[in-house]
């Protein structure tokens, strides 16, 4: 069953292991605000150009806030996309289905062996206030639907200089 995440409400707590350094958590008290984004594997060309934006900008973000970027995939995959694209942010992997579940994302299987061999998470965002609650959210069903990530931080530095409110009920 696929249930949306509520804005407002504690996230589920969820741990992903990084490529680079300790294991990285939601979900619980923070010091900062937490961006979580959520990719469909190293099979999906869209999701790369998207993440090599967000690398091109990394820095305005950990300047407001910590940033996750996770999938499914497995270590060696993460790595690959890793070297390949030269990423300095810290590469989480192995999303689970459930954990993919709780977070409200759509879950596809691989259309051909070509795409990958396991089923994965279309793309989803998450802001998450530093005491582990849901602020703002957008999943996708498909590769194509991303945030603008300029649009998306400018909002997420005005929401957290003015603590704005949650905006939107399920």
């Amino acid at each position: 069953m696929h249930t949306k995440p509520r804005v407002g409400k504690p996230v589920e707590e969820m741990t992903f292991e990084t490529l680079d350094s300790a294991p990285v958590s939601i979900g619980r008290p923070k010091e900062r605000w937490t961006m979580l984004f959520v990719y469909r594997g190293r099979h999906c060309p869209r999701c790369k150009r998207f993440l090599s934006k967000l690398n091109d900008v990394l820095s305005d973000w950990n300047s407001v806030m910590d940033v996750i970027v996770v999938s499914a995939d497995t270590a060696e995959k993460a790595r690959l996309d890793k070297e390949e694209f030269g990423w300095n942010f810290d590469l989480s992997f192995g999303l689970t289905e459930k954990q993919m579940r709780s977070l409200g994302l759509y879950v596809s299987d691989p259309l051909s062996d070509a795409e990958t061999s396991n089923r994965f998470a279309e793309p989803g965002a998450f802001g998450i206030r530093p005491d582990g609650t849901l602020m703002l959210v957008d999943i996708s069903n498909g590769p194509a639907a991303r945030p603008d990530l300029a649009e998306l931080l400018d909002g997420m530095k005005f929401n957290i200089e003015n603590n704005r409110p949650v905006r939107g009920e399920a």
